[in-house]
């Protein structure tokens, strides 16, 4: 018998200074039985950064043609495509094909910067491609915030995220891998 997906609903207050969005989101979010809590709550973290009414949750892990989430238009072009972790190169040519901008969110610490080392040259040259980085310290403590429900208060200037519920208070701060 297969496992069945965990759910959690997130209740989200964001106000977003850089882009002058201030909306209230609540989220309910699939975790594969293969994901783990930072991986789900790295994918929260890229709602939050592009937060928008249309921006949806993907079939993730399921299926191999989407992404982790993705904002379309009215006529179904992929204006967005996030994805989170490391994919191969194949994975991210596919996307920025497909997408009118693509953003790839990193973690995982030191695996981070090897695969760096060896995609670089390779991804330099997709132009509506932008990768981040987040700290590892930061993808485990976010993993460590995970719970079936979760109530956020997040504010986001300059690119600063400051993500906290009734007990804990995270500051996160993206690198962008150039």
């Amino acid at each position: 018998m297969a496992l069945k997906s965990t759910i959690f609903k997130a209740a989200l207050q964001i106000a977003d200074m850089d882009r002058h969005y201030y909306q209230d989101h609540n989220l309910t979010i699939a975790r594969h039985p293969s994901e783990t809590d930072e991986r789900m709550m790295v994918r929260l973290l890229a709602f939050i950064l592009h937060a928008d009414d249309n921006l949806q949750f993907t079939k993730g892990l399921c299926v191999d043609e989407e992404p982790a989430l993705w904002l379309k238009s009215l006529t179904g072009d992929i204006e967005l495509w996030i994805e989170v972790g490391l994919p191969d190169e194949n994975r991210i040519r596919k996307a920025c094909n497909q997408a009118q901008q693509v953003i790839l969110y990193c973690y995982g610490g030191r695996s981070v910067q090897i695969w760096w080392e060896r995609n670089r040259e390779k991804l330099r040259r997709f132009q509506n491609l932008s990768i981040f980085n987040l700290p590892q310290t930061t993808s485990v403590g976010m993993g460590e915030l995970a719970q079936r429900s979760m109530a956020f208060h997040i504010s986001i200037q300059d690119r600063q995220v400051y993500l906290g519920d009734e007990n804990r208070k995270l500051i996160i701060d993206l690198t962008s891998l150039e």
